[in-house]
């Protein structure tokens, strides 16, 4: 696991596939998604102060596969929106992707890198929904992008120009390049929260995939029947 300083109180957490994110609030922290199985006991390790919540953007295994033992090992609250809340509990499996030809072999990549088998789960999840507000980083307003899940989210830190967008939002770790996500449920949809995120003009946008991007960004012009280019990786 990398660890990067993006500003003195949000550091990046980069795993072979994915990654997540620590900001500080005194001696609290939260944590943004939680890395694939077998990340906890790293991610605690440098996690400054308590690890008072860890805040889902979606079920995927790369983002909340580390949350159940890390939960059981720190007391912090786990939370998902409340359509993603089910997979992530392991109640039922979350519906799978609808691959574009060129995904398949990317996504085949990606769970070569991963944890083979189960992990554990958070024994609970606070569902959140769209425009809920959490006690950290001056209020992180909670945005619902689906599309690349029923209940992707985004969160919004105004006061710092902060915005976290899970996989609804790449970057190219060649050149910067802002990109739809790929493995989506429903692409169209996708594409719409994708142009809402946009929207928001955040100074600093931290993606699931790839490095930050610094600075407002316009989506591309692509559309549900355009073929977006795939990145390069995943990490």
């Amino acid at each position: 696991m990398d660890v990067i300083e993006l500003l003195p109180r949000l550091r990046l957490l980069r795993f072979p596939v994915g990654q997540a994110y620590l900001w500080r609030d005194g001696d609290e922290s939260t944590l943004i998604d939680a890395g694939p199985a077998g990340s906890a006991a790293r991610i605690a390790a440098r996690v400054p102060g308590r690890l008072r919540r860890i805040v889902l953007t979606h079920f995927h295994e790369d983002h909340v596969g580390g949350a159940g033992e890390l939960a059981a090992m720190t007391g912090a609250e786990v939370l998902a929106h409340r359509l993603d809340a089910p997979a992530v509990r392991g109640e039922v499996p979350g519906p799978p992707p609808v691959f574009e030809d060129w995904e398949r072999p990317l996504h085949a990549e990606a769970l070569r890198h991963l944890p083979q088998g189960g992990f554990t789960r958070p024994s609970e999840v606070t569902e959140l929904r769209d425009g809920d507000q959490l006690d950290f980083g001056g209020g992180a307003r909670v945005l619902h992008v689906p599309g690349h899940t029923p209940g992707s989210v985004a969160l919004h830190l105004a006061e710092h120009g902060v915005l976290f967008t899970g996989d609804s939002v790449a970057a190219s770790p060649v050149d910067g390049k802002v990109m739809p996500g790929v493995f989506n449920v429903d692409r169209a949809q996708m594409l719409y929260s994708f142009a809402q995120l946009a929207a928001v003009g955040a100074s600093v946008t931290c993606c699931g995939h790839g490095g930050p991007i610094m600075g407002p960004w316009s989506p591309p012009i692509v559309s549900a029947a355009t073929p977006t280019p795939p990145p390069p990786s995943l990490s």
